[in-house]
């Protein structure tokens, strides 16, 4: 039986039976999800004052009792959303890429995102500055003089991204849903994506809580800032979808080039601290990485994540909002296209949805084939 998985095993990739059984699944471990997030979420931000085993950190884990073995487990990508997991090769196929704005509302979305870059930079202090050719300075030099960051520095702005960016996937799945219920009709699969970036964002910061718990002055910072973030996107999304997805691409972008120089950096032997600390369990779980994985490879996933938010949001941002299919609900290209290309033009975004279509006509006939000889 084919199965489709792209970028080199998708958690949920879909069969043609399991893409209608997929409702009934969801349904079942709806209760395992909701108590394995609420107690992740719980456990990330302070410690009961009594222990309890919902409270203990292997939570993210559960007992497959189809095997009924007392050891067996379920990785956590069973009751997640289903989310990329990528090769070694997939994770070193992308590039620093940008988007031109073309049009007002494009020019609109990408300034936007340099406002707000510059704006979190002049609060928190930073400035990329390149070193100077053949300076002779320590890695405490560098530091000190604003060149380099450590691992704290890099840290606080790796959380910040984070809860910012889990913020226009859910409010965009929330207003869309919102108008399907009003409006009695089918949402041509826009809901699922958008969950699905939401809490792909959330787990990034899951993951990184694991190696800081931020101050309480920290903690405002971000109420505030997603206080304001999420109701002026909740408004632009009323008034242009288009333009908010186009805002979330470029948004992407910056990511994406965040975690290009925290690799680059790494890799230099510039973030010591991290250059050999093994990867959070949860990192393990999530994107089923070897139990010897380290943080750098954490980071190399996530950021082939944020290449998956540039390529889809800039793909979105290409098409119809209100009558056009997605074409990434059931499948979507592996990093070799995504961390290569921008996105997708709209004939390229219909093309590659017949070619699914096709991919699971091809399933469904020989799944009924199959089927009629075993009578």
């Amino acid at each position: 039986m084919l199965r489709i998985v792209p970028n080199a095993g998708r958690i949920g990739a879909f069969n043609v039976v399991g893409a209608y059984a997929h409702a009934g699944r969801c349904s079942s471990a709806y209760f395992a999800r909701r108590t394995l997030a609420t107690a992740t979420d719980r456990n990330s931000v302070s410690t009961p004052p009594v222990p309890s085993a919902l409270t203990q950190p292997d939570v993210v884990t559960t007992v497959n009792t189809q095997t009924g073995g007392a050891n067996s487990k379920i990785h956590t990508g069973d009751w997640v959303l289903f989310h990329p997991v990528y090769s070694p090769e997939e994770l070193r196929a992308v590039d620093v890429l940008h988007r031109e704005a073309t049009c007002l509302s494009d020019k609109l979305a990408a300034n936007l995102v340099k406002l707000s870059r510059w704006g979190y930079d002049f609060v928190s202090g930073y400035k990329h500055k390149e070193i100077p050719p053949g300076k002779d300075m320590s890695l405490a030099e560098l530091r000190k003089e604003g060149y380099l960051l450590d691992d704290k520095q890099w840290l606080s702005r790796i959380l910040f991204l984070e809860s910012i960016a889990g913020v226009p996937g859910m409010v965009a799945a929330t207003l869309r849903h919102l108008q399907s219920l009003r409006l009695m009709r089918r949402d041509n699969g826009w809901i699922h994506t958008c969950l699905e970036e939401a809490e792909n964002e959330r787990m990034h910061l899951m993951t990184f809580m694991t190696l800081r718990q931020p101050s309480i002055i920290f903690r405002a910072l971000i109420l505030g800032a997603q206080g304001v973030f999420y109701n002026l996107f909740f408004l632009g999304y009323l008034i242009s979808p288009r333009t908010c997805h186009r805002f979330v691409g470029h948004l992407e972008e910056e990511a994406v080039v965040t975690y290009t120089r925290c690799i680059e950096e790494i890799e230099a032997g510039r973030v010591p601290e991290w250059s050999d600390r093994p990867a959070p369990q949860i990192a393990i779980d999530y994107w089923r990485l070897p139990p010897d994985a380290t943080l750098l490879d954490v980071i190399y996933a996530v950021r082939s994540d944020e290449t998956t938010h540039r390529f889809v949001n800039h793909s979105l941002a290409n098409l119809d909002v209100n009558h056009d299919v997605n074409p990434f609900a059931l499948r979507e290209p592996d990093m070799h296209t995504k961390g290569k290309k921008i996105a997708f033009e709209r004939e390229e975004a219909e093309s590659y949805l017949n070619e699914t279509r096709k991919l699971f006509q091809t399933e469904a006939k020989k799944q009924s084939e199959s089927d009629h000889s075993s009578h």
